[in-house]
């Protein structure tokens, strides 16, 4: 399967331990002469590749199908390596025992590894590889209702630094405090906070079949089943992904978890209005999308936009959740400070003839919760913005009504 554009440094350490990169079709070069693909030799030096295993899961890289066309030419060992993109940042550890286990067998004194990226469609492949796809470079299929999954809310704003993961999180437990059965996609694959704010940086999901066929388990926490790209890279390692290699994560987000039944999906989309929003609209049919905002103008300039395009995409939208609309001291809880305005979040909704859902004040305890892992709907329900957020949810769970994602 793809993998998704590694660093400089990625690819140096690759091509140090004996890599080749494969032509940029992905296809691998056809069989030179002297190959022997069915040599005994080949079978025994898969033996010594058997013990190397993938970090996360901990299963062997051949179980995996990360390992390919192993053959020999002459006394050269030679294979391909198919790291899907959660798997990138072991490229260079991976390599190097390879290179080692090989290298070790008697009459082997060389070993290429070529870097192989396929041509399948990038709604296909293991779970976190996504590719550029073919015929068509990632579009698509006709919207596809995710099996089990009754409604599908998507929580989106026009700019970073609005809170908008934070709406999302305490959204998400708030409903499954009001008793419905929640799951949530953090589909902002560039900044995956989600499983942070909710405790489980350290945990990786388990990762059932192989290629094709993978089916990942979402991650129970807090009273709901997450996803997130944060739970399949390492802290810190950057995505570096093109428009239709998103598409292709997106979709298998979807419709690669075993999301069981699901009365609502909460979406964390990423902000602005690229490929991610596009991507979810063609892909799953959308009860809507909540916009969040706060009230200064800055933001409000942004959010109009992204309103605008859900609007245009034929995507309702369910409303504007106006964040940070006043602080309030721990010291002088009676007190409200307006630090970003006054009434941005409701003139936004009049203008695109919308609700104004909320208006959620920024409190000490919201921040300490998003750190600690323990949002704050759970750790202070009965601080202004826990009743807020349960407010929220109890209004949504009220107009909710089953859609069409039903599959």
């Amino acid at each position: 399967m793809p993998t998704p554009d590694s660093s400089a440094a990625d690819q140096a350490g690759a091509n140090q331990a004996g890599t080749e990169q494969t032509p940029a079709d992905g296809r691998g070069q056809e069989p030179a002469a002297g190959e022997r693909p069915g040599d005994p030799d080949a079978a025994a030096l898969e033996a010594l590749l058997a013990p190397i295993r993938d970090s996360g899961s901990d299963r062997s890289l051949l179980e995996l199908g990360w390992i390919r066309r192993l053959r020999c030419q002459g006394s050269r060992a030679v294979l391909e390596l198919a790291l899907p993109g959660f798997a990138t940042s072991q490229q260079g550890r991976i390599a190097g025992e390879i290179r080692s286990a090989l290298l070790s067998a008697a009459g082997i004194d060389d070993v290429q590894i070529e870097l192989a990226q396929s041509a399948a469609p990038a709604s296909s492949g293991p779970i976190g590889a996504a590719g550029h796809g073919s015929g068509g470079q990632g579009q698509l299929p006709e919207r596809q209702g995710i099996p089990g999954v009754r409604r599908v809310i998507a929580v989106s704003s026009g700019k970073g630094g609005v809170g908008k993961s934070t709406v999302a999180v305490n959204l998400a437990c708030a409903l499954a405090r009001s008793g419905l059965r929640v799951g949530l996609l953090d589909a902002d694959i560039y900044g995956p906070n989600a499983p942070t704010m909710l405790g489980v940086a350290d945990r990786t999901p388990e990762v059932q079949g192989s290629g094709n066929e993978q089916i990942l388990t979402p991650i129970e926490t807090c009273g709901i089943a997450m996803v997130s790209m944060g739970l399949l890279i390492q802290e810190n390692q950057p995505v570096i992904w093109r428009g239709p290699m998103l598409n292709g994560i997106i979709r298998q987000f979807l419709y690669q978890v075993a999301w069981g039944e699901r009365d609502v999906l909460v979406v964390d989309l990423p902000p602005g209005t690229g490929d991610a929003q596009l991507s979810l609209a063609q892909a799953v049919p959308m009860e809507g999308v909540i916009v969040v905002t706060t009230p200064q103008q800055v933001s409000l300039q942004d959010a109009r936009r992204g309103l605008a395009m859900f609007l245009q995409m034929g995507v309702a939208v369910l409303g504007v959740v106006e964040n940070m609309s006043a602080f309030i001291p721990p010291d002088a809880p009676d007190k409200r400070y307006e630090i970003f305005g006054r009434g941005g979040g409701a003139r936004l909704a009049q203008e695109a003839e919308v609700p104004l859902l909320a208006q959620l004040p920024l409190e000490m305890p919201v921040r300490e919760g998003g750190d600690s892992g323990r949002p704050v709907v759970l750790s202070a329900p009965d601080s202004a913005t826990g009743q807020a957020f349960l407010a929220l949810a109890a209004r949504l769970a009220a107009s909710g009504a089953p859609t069409a994602a039903l599959a």
